[in-house]
């Protein structure tokens, strides 16, 4: 019996092929949105999510394997499916050593902002391609645009040949984008931003709190409020518009990142009141964009994959009998420990110059300059960080290369993440639920409150159904490159979830 059955599913499975070739992907991320939220608040959604719930695969244990869990690591992940250790991306900002300087993920100088004055920013800095640079390698005219509050959210998962990624400006209160992509924003965004877009949310209330009335505040209130989700939403019917995206002969692709989950979680938390409300927003704004493509080209012509770039943890504990570990170390405590220890074995000298969250960097050039070895001083510094309360592990640059590591999963995720030439000489390890701050909560930790995010892909010839078996969000990329047919991008690591391809029908 055990061997028919076997035999039967062997069968079904060589039956099983990749779902037709749709019009158009709609990828979709929700910044800092933990698995939980689907689960915890399921009986609050009744638009897009839970249409994305009830048709779609959906996978109930994803998850990233890299360390840090932030923001630009997750997106350069989600279509590129490639790890921090090869696709070069392996923070929000790191210490560049070539330009001895502090660089974000998607920072150029060589660029120039368009909607707003200031540098611009591209994706120059991914190391790596993604499916929608895939798409255009291709052939054919297919259009890859990505939307997001965040600059790093829109660009990284728009790949190198987007054809434009755009993002908010608080300062401006518009969405801009880069001459990276084109000398002048498309006239559909200008369109879009002549309407003012985050004006029409002044003084609006949500869970008791009221935004203010105009200017800089109210553009960075909206940031961190439901109405941010929104905003990006209509800019994403835009562009569905405007660029007639799926009604050309061509598989498109439009990346979207909300990025509202995030700023509003950090302040708040993820099981506070104002996190259910822009979830409820979301599951809205969702149902909207997806009842516009249904009208215009059928969702049945449509694969949405959505996704998260990470968790969150808990806001720490304050008192009370009976609570939960966790606290907050202040943010610079780490480093000024190892500028004191450096300082006392070496003398006096800017010996951190950089620290990115948990990733430290040390001055190699004034250690070099002093004929320190650079080995012992990271050493020495490690040690010092070592002695401070609720750091679990510390691993130094030469630990990582060398190989000389715990073997375990957080290790293996720390390893996936360090990239030989852009990673920090200390990374560290608190202890779970402990995190840098002075207020709200965050994220980073290679733990499962942060690593555990939601995977759905949902359009014809996929399964609906939860799927519980292991997989990691590194799998979204080769997957949908078998639905597309294109090559696996350059970096990946994943496989593809052949197991939600409905079998052929004859």
């Amino acid at each position: 019996m055990r061997r028919l059955l076997l035999c039967l599913l062997v069968a079904v499975a060589l039956l099983a092929a990749a779902p037709k070739k749709p019009k158009l992907v709609v990828a979709i991320v929700l910044d800092q949105y933990r698995y939980d939220y689907t689960t915890r608040q399921r009986a609050d959604y009744s638009g897009g999510l839970e249409r994305l719930l009830s048709r779609g695969a959906v996978f109930a244990d994803a998850r990233y394997i890299h360390y840090p869990t932030v923001t630009a690591v997750g997106h350069s992940t989600v279509l590129s499916g490639a790890l921090p250790a090869v696709s070069g991306i392996v923070g929000n900002e790191w210490f560049d050593p070539e330009a001895k300087a502090s660089v974000t993920s998607v920072s150029d100088p060589a660029t120039q902002l368009l909607g707003a004055s200031g540098t611009g920013a591209s994706p120059r800095r991914l190391l790596v391609d993604d499916i929608g640079d895939e798409l255009k390698f291709a052939g054919g005219s297919p259009r890859v645009f990505s939307i997001s509050l965040k600059d790093r959210a829109a660009i990284l998962p728009g790949g190198h040949l987007a054809d434009g990624a755009f993002w908010f400006d608080a300062t401006a209160g518009a969405f801009v984008s880069s001459t990276y992509y084109f000398p002048e924003l498309p006239a559909w965004v200008r369109e879009f931003n002549a309407t003012r877009p985050a004006d029409g949310y002044a003084g609006k209330t949500w869970v008791g709190h009221t935004l203010p009335k105009e200017g800089r505040a109210l553009y960075s209130a909206v940031d961190a409020s439901p109405f941010a989700n929104d905003m990006v939403e209509r800019l994403a019917e835009q562009a569905f518009v405007a660029e007639k995206l799926g009604q050309r002969g061509d598989t498109d692709l439009l990346f979207i990142s909300f990025s509202a989950h995030d700023y509003v979680g950090h302040t708040y938390g993820p099981l506070a009141p104002e996190e259910r409300e822009t979830s409820i927003v979301t599951d809205k704004v969702l149902d909207r964009l997806f009842q516009l493509i249904d009208k215009t080209i059928g969702m049945d012509n449509v694969v949405v994959a959505l996704t998260a770039d990470h968790g969150v943890a808990p806001v720490p504990p304050t008192s009370g009998d009976k609570v939960m570990p966790g606290g907050r170390i202040a943010p610079d405590g780490p480093s000024k420990a190892v500028a004191a220890a450096l300082t006392l074995k070496y003398g006096e000298g800017a010996w951190v110059v950089k620290a990115s969250d948990l990733q430290l960097y040390l001055n190699r050039d004034l250690a070099a300059q002093r004929g320190i070895n650079a080995e012992e001083m990271r050493a020495e510094a490690a040690r010092a960080v070592k002695a401070l309360p609720h750091v679990a592990r510390v691993y130094t640059r030469d630990d990582l290369l060398k190989n000389q590591v715990i073997q375990d999963e957080v290790t293996r995720r720390v390893m996936n993440g360090y990239n030989e030439r852009r990673g920090a000489d200390l990374s560290l390890i608190l202890d779970p639920y402990w995190m840098l701050g002075t207020s709200g909560t965050t994220h980073g930790s290679p733990f499962s409150y942060d690593n555990h995010v939601p995977l759905i892909i949902m359009g014809t010839g996929i399964r609906p159904g939860i799927y519980f078996e292991p997989v990691v969000i590194n799998d979204l990329a080769p997957t949908l490159a078998a639905i597309l047919s294109v090559e696996t991008p350059s970096g990946s690591v994943g496989r593809v979830l052949s197991e939600i391809f409905a079998p052929e029908t004859k």
